[in-house]
């Protein structure tokens, strides 16, 4: 036995192993970061930007999407679940379909339209034929209004950043034509201080004045 109290010459101290698992955790989760960053996001033109706010121009998309009923978490797990089956060749023939980044969340009445973006190289005609469930839809091009977050979105900082984007508008004079939708860059894997999350609404263009 050591006197002194202390590990013996050549041990390896509980330190030295939490470090080590600490450090292996770090390194997957930048792996994961760097990776999901990496995904194909929707081409979009920047009007204004005054730090987190924006106002976009996005062209018109490709979405596959499923109307999920139920909160916001759950509808979110069920429709990212189905959609995620049907790009990936879960239950259908055919080839993958890359995924892309964000996956939108949309409120409708008392339910959720979930929404995945096709990869622009993929026309309309050319996407496989959806299961039950879900929907290809053409969202038309609009201009948005956007307020980036980052953290973990849960309905309470959801609730905070919806009420900072209608103030940004109303400082503006600008109301917002639709409802506020959700959308989240990561997956549920990725640490909450890495998560990149936005709300956003359509706005309609300003009238113009004559002269």
């Amino acid at each position: 036995m050591d006197k002194t109290g202390g590990r013996k010459p050549g041990g390896i101290g509980l330190g030295k192993i939490l470090a080590g698992v600490a450090g292996i955790a770090a390194a997957g989760a930048a792996w994961m970061y760097f990776r999901e960053k990496s995904v194909e996001t929707p081409d979009h033109e920047t009007l204004e930007s005054d730090g987190a706010f924006e106002i976009r121009r996005y062209p018109s998309l490709v979405v596959a999407e499923t109307r999920q009923h139920g909160s916001r978490d759950r509808a979110l797990g069920n429709g990212f679940g189905l959609l995620a089956d049907y790009i990936f060749a879960e239950s259908r023939e055919g080839e993958e379909i890359a995924m892309t980044a964000p996956v939108f969340a949309v409120p409708v009445a008392k339910d959720w339209l979930i929404r995945f973006v096709m990869p622009r190289m993929l026309k309309r005609e050319d996407l496989p034929k959806p299961g039950r469930g879900i929907v290809i839809s053409d969202i038309p091009s609009r201009r948005v209004a956007v307020l980036r977050f980052g953290g973990r979105a849960d309905d309470r900082l959801l609730k905070t950043k919806e009420e900072e984007l209608l103030s940004r508008l109303a400082e503006r004079g600008i109301a917002a034509a639709g409802p506020i939708e959700h959308a989240f860059y990561d997956s549920p894997i990725m640490p909450g201080p890495l998560r990149s999350n936005e709300v956003m609404a359509e706005i309609v263009d300003a009238p113009k004045t004559p002269g």
